[in-house]
């Protein structure tokens, strides 16, 4: 498949989509009822349907009975953590080793053309990849089976707020619905506190290593910022849920930043394009830093003015500000 049909190339290597980013219609006013018709099928095929089908399966068949985790004990919770480690290392394994070690479709549809060096003093040994294995799996996965064993704990002892399938239908599905834009909410706050000049400086630099993404880059992260990240359950602590909503936030925040970090528009299967993954968003604030700090549907920077649409002229406004941000400091 030749990319060039659907974008182009600067003399730096670097490709973009033609079509800028654009946020669905659905988070305007007046409500526009025919875009959240057409914006419903895109939040949930494939990828929310996907972690929430996984979510039902981990819960089933991958997680402790809730009696176990009446009381902490290094069993349960060393269960939990080696499955999480599995599913880490299987979800991202098999997009890094389709598009980095494979390298199965080359450089169509990579942002940037180059590849990650094997070689760079600026990573924890030396390495990209690892470096973002080492903080993925050191720290990562450990900060998030303490966030996910504090809520089995607190819901099987019944210090949290329960939800049950039968008693509450409607709100059981609802909620399942929204968990996508409550983490996508969570992770806007988070992401705009590490951006505070001295929080980035000793703690959010480490994912900014990455100017270069690939699928591990995702989740390498300071464990600060890890324990800030995963946070996003302590909502279940407060709204009435069922373990398999706060499951589910858990492999969003623990498995998706894979697919935001792989450095593609899309994915090619010989001359199919399959996984289509529109996250030229996220891929422009690790090039330009100060822009794209939401994921997804909800238009939060658009509303703040941080949008970047990957436009000449988005280009032109962020340069721009940065001469008036360097006048004021002068």
């Amino acid at each position: 498949m030749n990319d060039l049909k659907l974008g182009t190339e600067d003399n730096r290597g670097y490709w973009r989509p033609n079509k800028p980013i654009r946020y669905p219609n659905v988070f305007i006013w007046p409500p526009s009822l025919f875009g959240i018709l057409r914006w419903i099928p895109k939040y949930l095929f494939p990828w929310a349907f996907i972690y929430a089908l996984l979510s039902v399966g981990v819960f089933f068949f991958l997680t402790p009975p809730i009696e176990a985790m009446k009381s902490m004990s290094i069993s349960w919770i060393g269960l939990i953590f080696l499955r999480n480690v599995a599913l880490l290392i299987t979800i991202v394994g098999i997009q890094h080793y389709w598009l980095y070690i494979r390298k199965s479709q080359g450089t169509v549809f990579k942002y940037n053309r180059k590849w990650p060096q094997d070689r760079n003093s600026s990573f924890t040994f030396n390495n990209q990849t690892k470096d973002n294995i080492f903080w993925s799996l050191v720290s990562g996965v450990p900060i998030w089976t303490m966030w996910e064993s504090i809520a089995w704990w607190l819901y099987a002892n019944g210090h949290i707020a329960q939800l049950t399938i039968g008693a509450n239908p409607m709100w059981f599905v609802l909620l399942w619905f929204l968990v996508p834009l409550l983490h996508e909410l969570h992770f806007y706050c988070v992401h705009r506190l590490i951006h505070v000049p001295w929080i980035y400086k000793h703690v959010h630099h480490i994912h900014h290593r990455n100017t270069n993404p690939g699928p591990w880059s995702g989740l390498s992260m300071h464990p600060i910022e890890h324990l800030l990240y995963f946070s996003g359950t302590l909502i279940y602590f407060i709204v009435p849920a069922h373990p398999i909503h706060f499951l589910n936030v858990g492999m969003l925040a623990g498995l998706s930043p894979a697919q935001g970090h792989t450095g593609f528009d899309r994915v090619v299967t010989g001359e199919e394009s399959t996984f289509h993954l529109p996250y030229y968003a996220h891929y422009l604030h690790h090039r330009y830093f100060e822009v794209n700090y939401a994921d997804g549907s909800i238009p939060l920077d658009r509303w703040f003015g941080t949008f970047h649409d990957g436009s000449d002229e988005a280009g032109e406004k962020l340069k721009q500000r940065r001469i008036k941000m360097n006048q004021k400091r002068k």
